[in-house]
This record gives C-alpha cells, sequence and structure tokens, in this order.
C-alpha cells in the first residue's frame, strides 16, 4: 500500500513537537554551574548515584540472566509454547503491585515468616528483620529482575515466534546436537549469540527503568540514603528554585549513568573472556535430561509463574485481612472496610480510567496512522525517536515536560495529565501492534483494488477486522502503562489528580496494610481486565449458519 508522507510528517509533528520542547527544556536547565557544583557537594549524592548503579545494573543483569537461563530449558519444545501463554498475565501485573505483594509476603509481620513461626522459627512477635527498604536494596533488586523478566521473555519471544526465525534455530540445534554439543551448550552458542542483538532495545528500557524507577523505590527500595531517582524526586518537588535546579542536575546526571552503564553492558560480548567462553569448542557434561522437554523445562517455567501467583495471591487475601495478630497463619476476622474504603475513592478510579481510555484511545489511533502512512525508511529512522520516553529517565522527561506545560499554561490540569500520559503510552503501543501490523500480507490489498474497493473500504472490512486481536492487545498495553504512570500524574498534575496508583504509593508508607493492598489489587485488576477484554475481541469471528428445515410433507 501507499504511505502518504505528508500525514506521516503531521504525525511526527504532533509526537515530535511536545516530546522536542521537554527534551530542549530539560537540556537548558543542565547549563546552570551553580546547580551542579550545589549536586556534588551534597553528602547524599555519591551513595544515592552508587545505589542507583548497583541497583538497576544488578538488576536488569539478573533478569537476562533468568530469561537466557530459562529459554535454554524451554527452547525450544511445548514447554516455550506453554510458556508464552503465561507471559500475558504476567506483564499485566503493574510494577506497584508486584513490589507490594512482595512487600506483604517477605515483611517481618508477612506470610513467609507466619507459616514458618509456628513450627520452626518460634517468634512470638515480629522480628526486627530489614526485609524490605534494605539499606543494600536487595528488595529492590529481587522486585525488578522478577518483574522485568517476562518482558524480556516477552521480547525474546517476537523474535523467536517467527516460523523462519523459529525453524532455523531449531535446524542448527540439531547440527550442533550432531556434532556432539549438549542441549544447553549448544543454546548458548548458537541461539544466545543471535538473540542478545536484537534484545538491546528492551534491555536499554530495563535498565532505564531499573535505574531511574521511583514509585516502586519509595515502596520497597532502600531510605538511607534512597536511590539517585527518588532523591531528584524530591528535589524537585521542593519548593526552594535551588533545590529545583539541583533535582534538575540530578536528572542529568542518571542520564550520564544510564548511557555509560548501557555502553558497558553492550561491550559485555566483545570482551575476551565472554568470546572465549563461547567458543572454546566444550560441548557441555552430558545431562541426564537429553531435551529439553522433560520435567526441568517446566519446572524452570513453573517456579516464575508460580512466584507470580503466589505473590499476586498474598497482595488480593491481604486486602480482606481485619484483625490479624502474629504469629497467626490466618486472619482473627475478614472485611470488606478496605474494598468500601476504594468504593469511597471512587474519584481516584474515575480519574484512573478516564485517562487510561483517552491516553490509549490516542496512542492507538496515532500507532495505527503512523503504520498506514509512515515510508519504510522513515519508520526505521524515527523509531529511536519515538522510543526515547521508553529509555531517558523519567525524572529527566518530567522535568522538561513540567516546563512545557508551564509554558501552554495547561499545567495542574487534566490536558496537562493527559498529554504526559499519551507520551508514556505510544511507544508501548507502537511495540506491541508492530510485529502483527507490518507483517500483514500485502497481497489482500491486491485482491482488494481488483475488486474496485477503495484503500478505507479494505481497511475497514479486510486489513482491520482481521488484525482485530492485534489491536486489541495493544489497546490493552497502552491501558496497562497509563494505569501504572506516577510520575505523569503526580508531577505535572501538581497533585491535584489522585488515580489508584498515587494512592496506592501514598499508602504504602503508612500502616493501612488492607487498603494499601485493596488499592494495589485494583491497580492490577483494572489492567486484567483490560487485556482480559482484548482477548474475548479478538477471539475469531463463528459465522453462525441457519439450517433450513426440510419438510418431509
Amino acid at each position: 500500500m501507499r504511505p502518504f508522507p505528508r500525514a506521516a510528517v503531521l504525525l511526527i509533528l504532533l509526537l515530535g513537537f511536545p516530546l522536542t520542547w521537554s527534551l530542549a527544556s530539560a537540556i537548558v536547565s543542565a547549563i546552570d554551574g551553580s546547580a551542579w557544583l550545589a549536586l556534588v557537594a551534597d553528602s547524599q549524592f555519591p551513595k544515592a548515584l552508587l545505589t542507583s548503579l548497583w541497583t538497576g545494573v544488578a538488576s536488569t543483569l539478573l533478569a537476562a540472566g533468568m530469561v537466557a537461563g530459562l529459554l535454554s530449558t524451554v527452547f525450544p519444545g511445548p514447554a516455550w509454547t506453554r510458556m508464552v501463554h503465561f507471559l500475558g498475565p504476567m506483564l499485566a501485573v503493574p510494577h506497584l503491585a508486584f513490589a507490594i505483594g512482595v512487600m506483604a509476603l517477605v515483611a517481618p509481620s508477612g506470610w513467609l515468616l507466619r507459616v514458618a513461626s509456628p513450627w520452626a522459627t518460634g517468634f512470638s512477635s515480629p522480628p526486627a528483620w530489614v526485609t524490605t527498604q534494605d539499606p543494600w536494596g536487595l528488595g529492590l533488586i529481587a522486585v525488578l529482575a522478577l518483574k522485568e523478566a517476562p518482558f524480556l521473555l516477552w521480547a525474546a519471544a517476537t523474535q523467536l515466534q517467527r516460523g523462519d526465525v523459529a525453524q532455523r534455530l531449531a535446524r542448527e540445534l540439531d547440527v550442533a546436537r550432531t556434532m556432539g554439543y549438549q542441549m544447553r551448550a549448544a543454546w548458548w552458542r548458537v541461539v544466545w549469540p543471535q538473540l542478545w542483538p536484537r534484545l538491546h532495545w528492551p534491555l536499554l528500557a530495563v535498565l532505564a527503568y531499573g535505574l531511574t524507577v521511583v514509585d516502586v523505590a519509595i515502596v520497597i527500595g532502600p531510605t538511607s540514603p534512597p536511590t539517585l531517582a527518588v532523591l531528584t524526586w524530591g528535589w524537585l518537588q521542593d519548593a526552594d528554585l535551588a533545590q529545583n535546579t539541583q533535582g534538575a542536575a540530578a536528572a542529568w546526571a542518571l542520564t550520564l549513568a544510564l548511557f555509560v552503564s548501557a555502553a558497558l553492558l553492550w561491550s559485555l560480548p566483545k570482551l575476551p573472556f565472554w568470546r572465549a567462553r563461547w567458543t572454546n569448542g566444550l560441548r557441555g557434561a552430558p545431562s541426564p535430561i537429553a531435551h529439553p522437554h522433560g520435567t526441568e523445562a517446566f519446572g524452570s517455567a513453573g517456579i516464575l509463574v508460580t512466584t507470580y501467583l503466589t505473590v499476586m495471591t498474598a497482595l488480593v487475601a491481604g486486602s480482606f485481612t481485619g484483625v490479624w495478630a502474629f504469629p497467626a497463619l490466618l486472619p482473627q476476622t475478614l472485611t470488606w472496610d478496605a474494598w468500601a474504603s476504594v468504593w469511597v475513592s471512587s474519584s481516584a478510579v474515575s480519574t484512573t480510567l478516564t485517562l487510561a481510555f483517552a491516553s490509549m484511545g490516542t496512542a492507538l489511533l496515532w500507532s495505527v496512522a503512523w503504520l498506514e502512512c509512515a515510508p519504510t525508511h522513515w519508520d526505521t529512522w524515527l523509531r529511536k525517536f519515538i522510543y526515547l520516553p521508553l529509555v531517558l529517565p523519567s525524572v529527566l522527561l518530567m522535568l522538561g515536560l513540567h516546563r512545557l506545560t508551564l509554558s501552554w499554561g495547561i499545567d495542574a490540569s487534566w490536558v496537562g495529565v493527559y498529554l504526559a500520559h499519551c507520551l508514556a503510552t505510544v511507544p508501548y503501543v507502537l511495540i506491541a501492534l508492530s510485529p502483527a501490523y507490518v507483517g500483514f500480507d500485502g497481497r489482500y490489498w491486491a485482491v482488494s483494488a481488483t475488486l474496485g474497493k477503495s484503500r478505507w473500504q479494505f481497511l475497514t472490512r479486510v486489513k482491520w477486522p482481521l488484525l482485530r486481536a492485534a489491536l486489541a492487545a495493544a489497546a490493552a498495553v497502552g491501558f496497562a502503562v497509563s494505569v501504572a504512570q506516577y510520575l505523569p500524574t503526580l508531577f505535572i498534575g501538581a497533585g491535584r489528580f489522585a488515580t489508584v496508583t498515587t494512592e496506592a504509593v501514598t499508602l504504602a508508607s503508612g500502616a493501612q496494610r488492607s487498603l494499601t493492598s485493596a488499592f494495589a489489587a485494583l491497580q492490577w485488576l483494572l489492567p486484567v481486565f483490560g487485556f482480559g477484554l482484548a482477548a474475548w475481541l479478538g477471539q475469531p469471528r463463528r459465522l453462525k449458519r441457519r439450517t433450513a428445515s426440510t419438510n418431509p410433507v
């Protein structure tokens, strides 16, 4: 189909103008030399920066290692096929809800210690253990790694589920097996070197999120001092102008740290150690499981799925707890009070839904129009620009976007928050929609054109109905991304717009355990509803045929 360059120019201006303005405003904020001097002189800065680097890089490497190890046991095979089916539900779990669920499990008065206390520990009261917000950031690393692993698996699935790629890799693995390589050794030497370069952008997004996350770090991260992202967020909210400029410098310090970390991460496979590790010709030790179709494959996939089920079960169960004395395994009373409070806070739910539906619809409309109108070489070159909100520190992007909304007079307004949600949602929707849209068979258009149908008729009667499942899934992704937005809602909205996410973060620092769990569970249930609706809408239509009854008379 013929592209429309003029329409593509308009589309890129609609997205690029606010994004470029925001980046330019953020660049201007970095010119203040006194802010950099104040940042370097701040006693919290060095440790906060090291904490951010440690938690961000460690969680990224751990997530990548988990994904590589899991893939080496399940691909190819039936366990991989089943694993792909579970990726959608795991991706639907927001980071914040997952962190609060983990906190409900591992807290000194949480489920895990209650299970062990009656017969193993002998504790009659919660011990003074540091299980969350530990000074080493181990809880934050674990949450980020477990939450980002399904995303990286999904990114790998977009490559490994392509028929041509999967068949070629399976044949290459068979050839390696005939040369004496054990299955896992063959996988590391055949599949992983080809998969790693294709995961650069997803890994960069994971690294950027791990280095700059704020809401999850507030809930479960270290506090003395916090990560640099949390520290930056506090400075940017301060009423003192000097603190604001110091926060802007800290946002750029995070950006520089991200670039350096990414460069080092990409250089790892080029190091002589790694090259020698994967080219030494060792065939691997014989394994009792000769092919990844056995219990090891299903066991490794089942551990990840079971972890998610356990965390979310603890989260939902915690929303109904009433009186719950330690070390009792089950609460003495169950109550709906927390959910009643959520019902009373209907304004937060309605704000969440209106922002999510509006930004999701805008992002889907923009993505479809871009994929229809943009020439192929434009799409290839401009994707990196469109994906900037994914890989730039969120505090930096919000700093520039806040200055934009001030200039346009839409700060502390619904329109300003909506614009911020759209900029965050568009890249995810475009990523989710692109594989199916780009891979659509162009011969359908040729047949439609020979029948005298217009382009609009072809789109509405042929292409979009056939892509209904992909369009619905992309819309569900955009809905989930908008629901999970914390910084844009709080910073651009100046605290005037409460959503399910902002309420969950606020409550997590208090002692209202059941109410915190209820808001976090709702933050999870809303995307689950969106993905469930998308799955229902994406089902193939079944034509109901009317069978004419024959009268024997």
